[in-house]
């Protein structure tokens, strides 16, 4: 009797194990980013738990509220996330403003820079060769869409085949193929793309900077 109800405890204990683990990952969190160009709201990845803690301590402490996109590159991605941007004056450089820290990559290989994830920038690899994220600057990619000659000659700079998942997003939905595996991706737009083109359509200048200040009005944690 004691080996039936030994055995039947187990069976529960793992059949509630199995049910929290599948809770667990469809619970990805939600942020919603306002800005003067309309709302994106943006999931995060438990894939890259690193990145998405700082992300919505950050958001909490709302560090980014004011922040300007401080750098704008058509068919490319939005860039964001430095304090300096809140007070900037016209034609200052930006970019190097953060928290002093960095984050440890988190490389994986089903997440990749199709269009409208969100990624982490970093310095160089000459100065960061662990290639360690920014404390608070992120980037939205936009992207393009690549035909089969495209993508053999981004196998050919990566030195590595895409696979056929990736092949297809980047012919259909497009994206950056060539920054996969250098910066680390930790979440993905859920509705508002149509934002991310509008910022990446304005006019630019000076290292790419917005000529109008395109700005980062609010960030909020969401269901």
């Amino acid at each position: 009797m004691k080996v039936k109800i030994s055995i039947l405890l187990a069976f529960v204990f793992f059949f509630s194990l199995g049910k929290v683990t599948a809770q667990t990952k469809v619970k990805e969190k939600m942020v919603l980013i306002e800005t003067s160009k309309g709302s994106i709201k943006i999931k995060l990845y438990n894939e890259t738990p690193l990145h998405r803690d700082n992300f919505l301590k950050l958001v909490k402490e709302k560090y980014y509220d004011g922040v300007l996109f401080h750098r704008v590159i058509k068919k490319f991605m939005i860039q964001a996330g430095d304090p300096d941007s809140k007070t900037a004056k016209p034609d200052q450089m930006l970019g190097n403003g953060g928290p002093d820290y960095t984050i440890a990559a988190e490389f994986n290989p089903n997440l990749f820079h199709k269009k409208g994830v969100l990624a982490a920038a970093r310095l160089g690899d000459q100065a960061n060769p662990e290639k360690r994220s920014s404390g608070s600057q992120f980037y939205i990619v936009q992207g393009e869409v690549f035909d089969d000659a495209k993508i053999e000659m981004v196998e050919k700079r990566l030195g590595k085949k895409l696979t056929d998942k990736q092949k297809q997003i980047y012919k259909t939905i497009g994206g950056t193929p060539h920054l996969d595996g250098a910066y680390t991706v930790f979440g993905e737009v859920v509705s508002g793309l149509e934002v991310i083109d509008a910022i990446a359509a304005v006019k630019t200048g000076k290292a790419d900077r917005p000529v109008e200040d395109v700005k980062i009005i609010s960030m909020k944690i969401v269901k």
